[in-house]
């Protein structure tokens, strides 16, 4: 994995999270990996010489993953969003 796995920006795993679902925690860690993973594979094929189309396919690849990373960061559950996002009134078990 590149190096733009780890760092200050890099969503955490939450230990305490149901692992039956994906919440925005668990999302937000699967598309920040994906998003390492494609421009890894982006870089690779750039510097082997792959075919334009197929680069092209890559770049449109992680501009979507990259705009899915960004929707789960302006989306968070909290609060003041718990009932409309699910329905029911509640409290969010941590505001993210």
């Amino acid at each position: 994995m590149s190096d733009s796995d780890s760092g200050p920006d890099a969503p955490q795993r939450e230990e305490a999270e149901d692992h039956d679902l994906l919440t925005y925690g668990e999302a937000g860690v699967r598309v920040f990996a994906e998003v390492g993973k494609q421009k890894d594979l982006l870089a690779e094929m750039i510097a082997a010489g792959a075919d334009e189309a197929a680069i092209v396919r890559a770049r449109q690849r992680l501009s979507a993953l990259e705009d899915a990373q960004e929707r789960n960061r302006r989306q968070p559950i909290n609060d003041e969003n718990f009932e409309s996002f699910f329905g029911y009134p509640g409290t969010a078990r941590r505001n993210t």
